[in-house]
């Protein structure tokens, strides 16, 4: 069991008697979820459906904790501040209270006492990762009082959670999400417990629904194997056509964005002087029997 600080993270504290209401309306997931009892992973839309941010939610004390990547905090801030309007609710940056803690491997789960969402002592916040079990606990920590070894995990580096979540396929911003361009059922949101497909209305709801139910996907994340020196952002080729980019790279681990044809064809890609090779996840849902093979 191993625990890195994400220092990568900020926490956005949203409060007020509209704060749930208001949330429903923006983003992807049934923020009804954040109960108290485990945590939510959710993304905001533009209104054409392409990705602007992923967050983590958790209920606590009334309030509810927004977990982001701290380099879109203030920008996220901004954006639901224009949709507020005559809301009561009340947005603040407390990142400097709290730090963002990962624990992963065997035993994490063990972390968490009476269900996927457990408050300690000192205050900290620790739940199951909504994404996959094999995800680990994820904890918001208060700065002034939490002792991170009480955790009984090994520290480790950021470096190692890379490995270990490219591994699981698990898509992180900003290198495998991309703002304005990337697609919810392209980057595993469905799989992953980031779309409700009942709760009705939000930004982006009908060009997303629109995609799943007529099956426009053409392309998908998808974790690779890797042969050579990679860099992100190469171009992947199958016989010296273009099938998809590199995205996250890990040592002889890689994200890539390629064409449902390439991965179903399981076969070596090129990308620059490496070559790569799908490795579909458990959890992935593709196409069967061949469908979209050449899209």
């Amino acid at each position: 069991m191993k625990r890195v600080q994400r220092t990568d993270r900020s926490i956005i504290r949203i409060s007020g008697d509209d704060s749930r209401s208001f949330l429903q309306g923006l983003i992807s997931n049934d923020i009804t979820r954040a109960d108290g009892t485990r945590g939510l992973y959710a993304a905001l839309l533009t209104p054409q459906g392409k990705y602007l941010y992923d967050f983590f939610i958790v209920a606590d004390d009334g309030a509810l904790l927004l977990d982001c990547l701290a380099e879109d905090a203030a920008q996220l801030i901004k954006k639901l501040t224009m949709f507020k309007l005559r809301s009561k609710v009340t947005l603040e940056d407390v990142s400097d209270a709290y730090d963002v803690h990962l624990v992963f491997g065997d035993g994490a789960s063990g972390l968490l006492t009476g269900g996927a969402q457990t408050k300690t002592p000192d205050g900290a916040i620790l739940y199951a990762d909504p994404r996959l079990n094999e995800a680990g606990v994820r904890v918001i920590a208060p700065k002034a009082s939490f002792d991170a070894a009480a955790l009984g995990a090994q520290e480790t580096d950021d470096a190692a959670y890379q490995h270990f979540r490219i591994a699981l396929g698990l898509p992180e911003a900003p290198l495998d999400l991309e703002k304005d361009k990337s697609i919810l059922l392209e980057s595993g949101f469905d799989e992953l417990s980031g779309v409700d497909w009942k709760k009705g209305c939000y930004m982006g709801q009908e060009l997303t629904a629109r995609t799943k139910y007529r099956g426009l996907i053409k392309k998908r994340l998808v974790p690779v194997a890797i042969d050579g020196a990679a860099v992100p952002g190469t171009d992947i080729l199958a016989d010296g056509r273009v099938v998809g980019d590199l995205r996250s790279v890990s040592g002889d681990l890689g994200i890539a964005m390629l064409r449902l044809g390439a991965i179903a064809a399981g076969q070596p890609l090129d990308a620059g002087d490496a070559t790569v090779t799908p490795q579909v996840p458990a959890w992935m849902q593709l196409p069967q029997d061949g469908e979209d093979a050449e899209a």
